[in-house]
């Protein structure tokens, strides 16, 4: 039998279980929890690090998230809400903690916002099978996509699994449906809350970040309101050029919002409406519908989890790539992670992972492909480092990208394209200013030979190592490994 309520529990208790939407504003269940200002609302945020080391996320991501916590903790204090703390190893072991706590406090209802990883669904379906049981509700609001999961589907009501038929859709759902950021709640009434804010850790153990403190906190300052003026910055000055100036990884030419949007910092909600109010006034649409489309990737990629979630599970979206015999080959990988290829651009790329806890979105389609291409490396291998090292590591967005290089995903590139890395960085860094940054014994070669140090002859004073490989013949094995699995017939061939 439940524990009866102290008597200050006399009015409603209502619980906001925050996770991937550490914001105050356009909060969908913080909104539907705040509903009736007569009840007493508390936010919840939950620690499980045996969880986050299964699920490889990134001590700079944590870090982030803590800072960002701190400055959400003072905003929902204003509003009269406090933030309290659970801990628990894992997602089994949270259960019985978020329980225990809902039925000390007297909570009547739980909202939360949607998560769709298998893992985040089975546990959120045992959370509610464990409240119910004590007579709590639950309810699961849509939050992280703009277009939820459902929405968007085929003639023949099935998912989508190639995105240039599922924007069209997505489109036609907001022109028919719209979707508009709200605001913060209103402020609650001050009362006799028997809870208190929780004391924020400022980190966790085990859980080191692999990047400077004093860089992450200047590259990626915590708070809604450092988000929106990013945005707002975004928008208002680059955003015009986004579809001229998004692959050049030497210049500020994305909005590197990316971690606020993995967080919920900011919702994509609030992205699509800033880009539109900016639509409205501008005479070049191009940049900014450039910059909407990656919205709706993000999106595609959400939707894929939740109509194939096999994907989830370190499979392939393409079941017939499992067969591929990746190479086997610690060395050639360790020098991957280092950024010791011999590929400047891949190697640059890499350095800015392990230096920033961020990469370039073309520096993430090159080195992907680099990895499952040239090196012949399982793409999965790939798919971990990057969300043990990412400050926006996102499963949905990480693994799409990454099945899309190694030609394994839906939607992907096909494996007879391989890119050239050395082609690559002269496109996209012609002046080898990118690669100079992250690469110092670089610094002192002129444009051309930067993007092949060793191409007329070795440089034995030169400090850089010479090619792991050779492009040609890594390509022509890729290829020839990926055509043994093709149909018959399908008449695919190398272009």
């Amino acid at each position: 039998m439940p524990a009866s309520p102290p008597a200050h529990h006399a009015v409603p208790h209502v619980a906001v279980w925050l996770r991937q939407d550490l914001r105050a504003a356009d909060n969908t269940a913080l909104l539907a929890a705040c509903a009736d200002p007569r009840t007493r609302v508390t936010a919840l945020y939950a620690i499980t690090p045996g969880q986050w080391q299964q699920h490889d996320v990134a001590g700079v991501r944590i870090d982030f998230e803590l800072r960002q916590l701190a400055c959400l903790r003072d905003e929902l204090a204003a509003l009269n809400i406090p933030l309290c703390l659970l801990e628990a190893d894992d997602y089994a072991a949270l259960v019985p903690v978020l329980a225990r706590w809902a039925d000390a406090h007297g909570v009547t209802t739980l909202h939360a916002n949607r998560q769709y990883e298998i893992n985040e669904q089975a546990r959120d379906r045992a959370v509610a099978s464990a409240l119910q049981a004590q007579d709590i509700d639950t309810h699961w609001h849509e939050d992280l996509c703009i277009v939820p999961p459902g929405r968007v589907l085929t003639g023949d009501r099935r998912f989508y699994t190639v995105f240039t038929p599922f924007r069209r859709n997505w489109q036609q759902q907001l022109d028919d449906h719209g979707t508009r950021p709200r605001g913060l709640p209103a402020q609650r009434e001050a009362m006799a809350y028997g809870v208190s804010a929780s004391p924020l850790p400022e980190r966790i153990a085990g859980y080191p970040s692999h990047v400077d403190a004093g860089v992450a906190r200047a590259l990626w300052p915590a708070g809604e309101a450092h988000a929106h003026d990013r945005l707002a910055g975004f928008i208002t000055e680059a955003g015009g050029d986004y579809d001229r100036r998004r692959d050049l990884p030497a210049i500020d030419g994305t909005s590197t919002l990316s971690p606020y949007l993995a967080a919920g910092v900011l919702s994509a909600r609030q992205c699509l409406h800033a880009a539109r109010r900016q639509l409205a006034h501008a005479r070049d649409a191009r940049g900014l519908d450039t910059w909407i489309g990656e919205l709706c990737w993000r999106d595609f990629y959400k939707h894929i989890l939740v109509g194939f979630p096999h994907v989830c599970r370190h499979q392939a979206f393409k079941r017939e790539t499992d067969a591929i015999a990746w190479r086997h080959d610690d060395a050639l990988f360790r020098a991957w992670c280092e950024g010791r290829t011999g590929y400047p651009v891949v190697d640059a790329a890499m350095r800015q992972l392990l230096e920033t806890g961020w990469m370039h979105n073309r520096l993430r389609m090159i080195s992907a492909m680099f990895l499952s291409k040239d090196l012949f490396i399982d793409w999965r291998l790939g798919e971990r480092h990057f969300m043990r090292h990412l400050i926006d590591g996102d499963l949905s967005a990480n693994n799409g990208g990454w099945q899309w290089s190694a030609s394994t995903g839906n939607d992907a590139a096909p494996y007879f394209r391989v890119f050239n890395p050395t082609l690559q960085g002269r496109k996209f860094d012609p002046d080898g200013e990118f690669i100079r940054r992250f690469l110092p014994a670089l610094a002192g070669l002129d444009a051309r030979r930067v993007h092949e140090p060793h191409a007329k002859q070795v440089d034995a004073l030169l400090d850089y190592p010479l090619p792991v490989v050779d492009h040609g013949e890594a390509r022509l094995h890729a290829i020839a490994a990926f055509r043994a699995l093709a149909p018959a017939g399908s008449g695919e061939a190398p272009g």
